[in-house]
């Protein structure tokens, strides 16, 4: 069983236009509304993979109820604590021209029994799953040191942990030692505290964070590729071209790769290799969290890896 965190989804809503003009009417061509948030995206990949998956986190109001729905219409298990304020909504406008505009909402705020009432399933739900993955913002009211907790409460009972998310909710949940990271440029170089000029660069902060006790830190570099340090040496991989449609959610499609690979024991070369697949194959989709398979199949071995 995987356990995904996801304590700020969305009601991801995709608009398809011409072209967007700011401070101007636009009239979109078709809109269409799924479950979103970056655990959420992760969870929906791991069942299209026949991943056994509680999502867990917090819903509320009647986007919260259709979200729910749809959710458990995939198969997988939902523990959501239920929430007096609505889920919020996600705008992603997705223009012919290859622009992708996000609009993202706060969240909600949430109360302190709510929040204790997570936290007590959380520790629950830990004991029965092999693997917790940790995704993306939090709402109002939640405390910036939520994952470095929640880390450390999988970690005392023996659990691995990826942390997907940016800022200093990264950076204090770096502090609590998760098995593996994603950052991108920008959110590495916030963690180190300057400016990450070149693959040195990044190489070097990464084999920080190992030596400080992150076992794997996979750093996106967006169309570019992907550099993963971890305990088999670092590796770099070049993607292969694919026509992008929408970029969102390919961040989660490497770290859902990720955790399928890590729970299967690939060798890290390989693990690098199918989750620039996947990311490659997501990027050619319109609806995040959605992996065209046959398409990732034939990317792997188009995919460039170099030992570093």
């Amino acid at each position: 069983m995987i356990l995904t965190v996801t304590l700020n989804p969305a009601v991801d809503k995709t608009y398809r236009t011409g072209e967007l003009f700011c401070g101007r009417v636009n009239r979109m061509r078709s809109v269409t509304n799924i479950p979103g948030g970056k655990g959420i995206n992760v969870s929906k990949i791991l069942r299209q993979y026949g991943c056994e998956v509680t999502a867990a986190g917090f819903l509320g109001g009647f986007p919260g109820e259709w979200m729910e729905k749809e959710l458990l219409g995939t198969g997988m298990i939902c523990e959501f604590v239920k929430i007096g304020q609505e889920t919020r909504s996600s705008m992603n406008i997705v223009a012919d021209n290859g622009y992708v505009t996000e609009i993202l909402e706060p969240g909600p705020q949430i109360t302190k029994e709510e929040m204790l009432a997570f936290l007590g399933r959380f520790e629950e739900l830990v004991s029965s799953c092999s693997i917790v993955v940790l995704s993306g913002s939090v709402p109002q009211g939640i405390p910036e040191d939520i994952y470095a907790s929640l880390i450390r409460m999988a970690a005392a009972q023996g659990k691995e942990t990826v942390l997907d998310t940016s800022g200093e909710l990264l950076r204090k949940g770096i502090e609590a030692v998760p098995t593996v990271i994603k950052p991108n440029r920008k959110e590495l170089e916030y963690v180190i505290g300057h400016r990450l000029t070149d693959r040195a660069d990044l190489l070097e902060a990464a084999a920080l964070l190992r030596r400080n006790g992150v076992r794997m830190a996979a750093v996106s570099l967006g169309n570019r590729g992907l550099l993963l340090a971890g305990e088999e040496g670092s590796f770099y991989a070049k993607p292969p071209r694919v026509k992008t449609v929408n970029t969102v959610g390919c961040g989660d499609s490497v770290v859902a790769s990720l955790v399928m690979s890590r729970l299967a024991r690939m060798g890290e070369e390989e693990m690098l290799r199918r989750a620039v697949a996947l990311s490659a194959a997501s990027a050619s989709s319109f609806e995040s969290g959605s992996i065209p398979k046959e398409l990732a199949e034939k990317l792997y071995d188009e995919v460039y890896v170099e030992r570093l």
